[in-house]
């Protein structure tokens, strides 16, 4: 007997900004996989059971969850943001393709979430306006010269860039290395965006210029993202300065 497996996104953190569809799931399922902090996000009954594993072990987690759902439970796997932005999404397909025959058999349900570069553009204004992609800087699952040539071609593309996992204690240096490597390319004005822990009381988002941008503030709760050369501030007296990317770039058609 096959059950379900749904995978969801908490969001960023803000309990709002959890989708009333992942909310209906969470009412619903019995068994809940995840990294410890995101499931102290969900409010649990006492029959609903938490499966709490650390974030490096997403395979693992993932076989679990798919395992009790081949047997016929209601299993949710937690994600923060958006489940299929650098999240467990992709480890439960991965798990599918690689497992066994009966895992194809359980009913998947991936549900959309907001992922942390929607909610620190929000704060600052519109700076995915136009173009822009998104780059995890972790090189724990694809070699560091792989991310350096990402960094390099978006920024001559013209891409806004959003960088998730930009830091941690076991790589302190590489998002200075990012910044390093994208002065050779932006212009020295380009705005930068430092989102830390976004729509939550916690929140800190500022705004720096690339040729000064300071790796120093950002942990693993930040996301960044770097303009390109046509994203523009706004300045407001008294108010957050806005940061925004104009929907025409040069050449185009209005």
């Amino acid at each position: 007997m096959s059950g379900r497996l749904f995978v969801i996104g908490t969001g960023p953190g803000n309990p709002e900004q959890m989708t009333p569809e992942a909310l209906a799931v969470v009412d619903q399922a019995t068994d809940f996989f995840g990294y410890g902090p995101y499931l102290d996000r969900l409010e649990l009954r006492h029959d609903q059971l938490r499966h709490a594993s650390d974030n490096r072990e997403e395979l693992d987690r993932a076989g679990a969850a798919l395992a009790m759902a081949a047997d016929g439970a209601k299993v949710c796997v937690v994600s923060g943001g958006d489940p299929g932005v650098f999240a467990m999404a992709a480890a439960v397909c991965e798990a599918i393709e690689n497992g066994p025959a009966a895992w194809r058999a359980v009913d998947l349900i991936i549900l959309p979430g907001i992922t942390a570069m929607l909610a620190v553009a929000a704060r600052a204004g519109a700076p995915l306006g136009h173009d822009f992609c998104a780059i995890s800087l972790s090189d724990n699952l694809k070699p560091w010269n792989i991310i350096e040539n990402r960094l390099v071609l978006a920024a001559k593309a013209g891409f806004v860039i959003a960088l998730y996992n930009p830091i941690s204690r076991a790589r302190p240096w590489q998002l200075g290395e990012a910044f390093k490597l994208l002065r050779e390319h932006l212009p020295a004005a380009t705005p930068v965006i430092f989102g830390r822990a976004a729509g939550r009381p916690d929140e800190r988002i500022a705004v720096q210029q690339l040729s000064q941008a300071d790796a120093s503030i950002a942990d693993m709760a930040t996301c960044i993202i770097i303009g390109s050369a046509e994203t523009r501030i706004v300045t407001r007296p008294g108010r957050l300065d806005l940061v925004y990317t104009p929907r025409f770039m040069a050449g185009g058609n209005r």
